[in-house]
């Protein structure tokens, strides 16, 4: 598979019926999965050890298009939680095979932000932000790699409980204001965090980082990074 050398574990996967509570048409059907999760992967012993002991993940998801009733395909969304400090664990992801758009909001639902991201690109979710990732190409398959904290599980729930994110792509290209959620701002469209190579902390390839304690520190540690998620979320 594109980005990653070898074999890889089994999957797990999302079908529609674990995606129905998320979706545009919970009635929509599809015989095929929806996408595909490889966690928790490392290219040598070592490698998983330095992530083991310094409570990092590394991840690969597949989404081929898919078309959902109207809606293009996405991940289920969630949140993450708050640390010991008090601030919410980020997340990075980076594209290696198609494009992806990485819906984002705000735990008050102030902001909603929708990154578009290439090949190449990086992508940080800044503390306190659930997120959906959609496929929003009807014949291209999205590949990306994350990297994220193991010292918390994602939260599903708000998601589940307003029937997805405050907006749905359709298959269109157009966003649709999601009725379970009574008041949100308009949709700040913008780029990815950074290209690969060009920010400290998310220079890429991503699997690179894999080692650097410096690199990587922002994702258990946010707290010491709050200037640099401001300063991402202004694009």
């Amino acid at each position: 598979m594109f980005g990653w050398e070898g074999e890889l574990p089994e999957p797990s996967w999302r079908t529609a019926n674990d995606m129905r509570a998320v979706l545009l048409d919970p009635r929509c059907q599809c015989r095929e999965p929806l996408y595909f999760m490889y966690r928790d992967l490392s290219r040598s012993d070592r490698d998983w050890q330095w992530l083991r002991n310094h409570q990092l993940r590394y991840d690969l998801t597949v989404i081929p298009p898919r078309d959902l009733c109207g809606e293009r395909v996405k991940t289920k969304g969630h949140s993450h939680p708050k640390n010991t400090a008090g601030v919410g664990f980020p997340e990075i992801y980076e594209v290696l095979e198609g494009t992806a758009h990485y819906l984002l909001q705000s735990r008050p639902l102030d902001d909603i932000v929708l990154i578009t991201a290439d090949a190449g690109d990086l992508v940080i979710i800044p503390p306190d932000y659930g997120h959906v990732t959609i496929n929003p190409s009807p014949d291209e398959t999205l590949s990306m790699a994350n990297i994220v904290s193991t010292a918390f599980e994602s939260e599903y729930g708000e998601y589940e409980a307003r029937h997805g994110a405050a907006y749905y792509e359709l298959t269109d290209g157009t966003l649709r204001k999601n009725p379970a959620y009574e008041k949100v701002p308009p949709v700040f469209r913008r780029g990815p965090s950074c290209q690969r190579g060009t920010q400290r902390i998310c220079r890429g390839p991503l699997y690179d980082l894999v080692g650097n304690e410096e690199a990587l520190a922002f994702l258990n540690f946010p707290e010491n990074y709050l200037p640099v998620f401001e300063a991402i979320l202004k694009g």
